[in-house]
């Protein structure tokens, strides 16, 4: 059968199950904000689906599941569309399954909740504020961001610094996954099994429920502080980790971002440097005794309700990836790049890199943990002047400065992120998409010959 009577049997087959298969709906569920990249612009702006579906129930995922194996369709999921490297774009056409429909808190107990893989972040974690608790970690774009998105997509954001990154063990409790296959089964993992869809892009199963841990909530200052220099920003935030103050969120952004963060005037001035932090309500003195030993001054400090109240930005949208989008809506000719540093952090290199690449990049810094120990990301703005002077400049970061760049101009997992093939998710996307039909050209690591025929299947010698 072709492509196009493969769709039509498909769609004749979803009976009540809701999709759309018209331009304006395809169009808009096969982007995501990898235009931040121009290199993926160019790749992937005209990639579209065939087909929308929005389950509303698990049993109607379970159906697609079947449907979308049944006629070997390829399948892209999505979320809110948050993401940034094209993992919601579907390359090859084919269905797109929205999941913003399984949205339900299912429990929140003490220290954990489960919840379905479609839930809005910020609906998770205002139901999780009214027991009193919190989220541990979520994406600067807690406002759309889903949840299960931002398992299948992210590493860590917000509440890193104190909570580490989404893979260090306890943070995510288990995950229920359905395999694609005219059959499908669920799957749920726990433990270290969860790293086999952990970042796999929507790859290898679909997400459909996840337990998370929680924490006692904290009613966090949304403040910032002024320097003159950025290496006393750099200092200040480097030496309150160091004396473990507790803090949700502590971002380093240097003045030229100025700016870009129009709605705060003089509250972050193009002549002063500016940490950017959620600092809990008892260590405000400390923050600001801190602050000032460093020559520095706090600007604004003020609880969630109030910074809503004065039409400002929480913390929350002063760092990380909302740092590029404030660039952006200004100044198109930005993109950016996300780099770890070496340990220990070493704040003359900062100073060195910003000497050396003047107004070509302007530098921002996210403080977090990993695996335990304090680990510095920058994701700073880069002056785009073609693809071969943005690898040149990779080159020279991790090549000179020792830095891990996380490469955000390409689409596959292996090249954005680890270099190499996750060996366990390749294996896990055998048992759980066997035709292969889940985001494909998004991994390296699943070739055509692992594929299975349906006449292995029949005689049970699945791989």
């Amino acid at each position: 059968m072709s492509r196009t009577s493969d769709l039509t049997a498909f769609k004749a087959a979803l009976g009540d199950i809701r999709f759309h298969d018209g331009q304006k709906h395809l169009e808009a569920r096969s982007r995501d904000y990898f235009w931040y990249s121009p290199i993926l612009n160019d790749q992937l702006k005209d990639k579209i689906g065939d087909v929308l579906v929005i389950p509303q129930s698990v049993d109607e995922v379970m159906q697609v599941a079947s449907l979308i194996a049944k006629h070997k369709l390829p399948l892209t999921l999505r979320g809110g569309g948050t993401g940034n490297y094209g993992q919601c774009v579907p390359m090859e056409g084919g269905g797109i399954m929205d999941l913003t429909r399984l949205d339900k808190v299912l429990e929140i107990t003490p220290g954990h909740v489960r919840v379905q893989a479609g839930a809005r972040i910020s609906r998770l974690d205002d139901a999780a504020h009214e027991t009193g608790q919190e989220l541990l970690m979520y994406p600067s774009t807690r406002q759309m961001a889903t949840i299960g998105g931002f398992l299948a997509g992210g590493s860590g954001g917000i509440g890193s610094l104190r909570h580490g990154m989404l893979r260090d063990p306890g943070n995510v409790s288990y995950v229920k996954v359905i395999t694609v296959e005219e059959e499908p089964q669920v799957i749920e993992l726990h433990g270290d099994e969860i790293q086999k869809v952990q970042h796999a892009f929507g790859t290898n199963g679909i997400m459909v429920e996840l337990g998370l841990a929680l924490t006692p909530r904290t009613d966090w200052i949304h403040t910032a502080a002024l320097f003159d220099g950025y290496d006393h920003a750099l200092n200040f935030a480097t030496q309150a980790q160091k004396d473990g103050m507790d803090c949700y969120l502590l971002t380093a952004v240097e003045r030229r971002f100025a700016p870009y963060y129009t709605k705060f005037g003089d509250l972050f001035p193009a002549d002063r440097d500016a940490i950017f932090a959620m600092v809990a309500p008892d260590e405000m003195d400390r923050f600001t005794a801190q602050a000032e030993a460093q020559g520095g001054r706090v600007s604004f400090a003020m609880t969630k309700d109030q910074i809503r109240a004065e039409g400002l930005q929480p913390a929350y949208e002063c760092g990380w990836n909302h740092t590029t989008l404030q660039a952006l809506k200004v100044d198109p000719g930005w993109t950016y790049l996300q780099v770890a540093y070496p340990r220990p952090f070493d704040v003359d290199l900062v100073m060195r890199q910003m000497a050396r690449h003047g107004d070509d990049m302007f530098w921002h810094h996210e403080m977090a943990r990993q695996d335990g120990d304090i680990q510095i990301f920058a994701l700073p703005l880069v002056r785009y002047r073609g693809k071969d002077e943005m690898y040149r400049l990779i080159a020279e970061l991790e090549e000179t400065d020792g830095c891990t760049i996380f490469d955000p101009h390409v689409v596959t997992i292996e090249d954005g992120g680890m270099k190499e093939i996750d060996t366990t998710q390749i294996d896990f996307k055998k048992r759980a998409d066997p035709y292969g039909l889940m985001n494909p050209g998004k991994t390296r690591g699943w070739t055509k010959d692992m594929v299975r025929r349906d006449d292995q299947h029949q005689h049970g010698e699945t791989a």
